[in-house]
This record gives structure tokens, sequence and C-alpha cells, in this order.
């Protein structure tokens, strides 16, 4: 019977079980106050204030986006559940599309021959296009505002936040 072992370099095996003792050590001695820790270089420090602040605000500028276009936190919850498994939103009729519809029944219902009905029904219809405008908006201001966005946090953000806690860890 022929098994394959990995073969352990020792010397590696002692060298990080040392290293990894010493910034034990180290962790406990800055926690405890007895020793100063290595202090960043202040451009370093100035970088990462930036990007720290970058992150907050992005966050922040994303997520009061999303409720101002979609102001019912129920729909937006909706939204994000169906954008992470996949499937297409479904397609909700907005508050003046609700209320343009209201009104254009209202009008059939008075009839087209009384002067109120006429001017519901045309109100109706311009509240049918300011809704249909809303609905445009919030399409283009979400694949080309947030998803950007986005993208900024979920890709460059984790990779410096990541960046950041190797040097971290290295220290």
């Amino acid at each position: 019977m022929n098994i394959n072992l990995p073969s352990f370099n020792v010397k590696n095996l002692i060298k990080e079980a040392g290293h990894s003792l010493s910034r034990a050590v180290q962790l406990t001695e800055e926690k405890l106050g007895t020793t100063e820790r290595t202090e960043y270089d202040q451009e370093f420090q100035t970088l990462a204030e930036h990007a720290d602040a970058t992150k907050l605000w992005t966050e922040k500028i994303v997520k009061n986006t999303e409720s101002v276009l979609v102001p019912n936190p129920q729909n937006r919850v909706e939204d994000f559940i169906f954008e992470k498994i996949d499937k297409s939103k479904p397609q909700r009729l907005s508050n003046l599309e609700h209320l343009a519809l209201d009104m254009i029944e209202a009008g059939g219902d008075f009839g087209q021959d009384v002067p109120y009905g006429q001017v519901l029904i045309k109100v109706g219809q311009a509240e049918q296009k300011l809704g249909h405008c809303e609905r445009d908006f919030i399409g283009s201001t979400s694949i080309c505002f947030t998803q950007p966005l986005r993208t900024f946090l979920e890709g460059d953000m984790k990779i410096i936040t990541k960046e950041r806690g190797l040097l971290e860890s290295k220290r």
C-alpha cells in the first residue's frame, strides 16, 4: 500500500508558530497598555479615514436614495428579496397611477359629456403620464446611480476593508 502524505516543512511550521506567538504577545501587551502600538504612516492614516468616510457616506446615500424612490419599506424589502433570488420585481402601480385610474373611472361614471367627468378624465390621464414618468425615473436612477454605488461598495470597498484587515493583523 502506497500512501502519499503531504510533506511538512518543520522549519516553516516552527517559524509560523513563533510568528503567531509573538503576534499574540504583542496584541496582549497593546491591550494591557504595557507597550506602544506601532503607528501607521500619516499618509496611510489619511487614506484610511478617507476610505471610511467614503464607505459611510456611500452607504447612507444609497439607502436614502432608495427610500426616496420607493418610500414603502415593505416594497423595498420585497424588491431586495426578489433581487437576491434573481427574480424580476413585481410591477406595482405607483400612487399616482392608482389616483389616475380612480379619476378616469370616476370620470367615466359621471359621463364624458359632463364637465366634471371630462376634467376628471383629463386629469387622470395626466396623472397616468406622471406615473409612467415616475416609474421610468425610478428605473433609470436604479440602473445609473444606485447600482454603480452598490457595485463599488460590494467590490472595491470590500477589497479595501479586507486588505486593511490583513495589514492590521500583520502589524
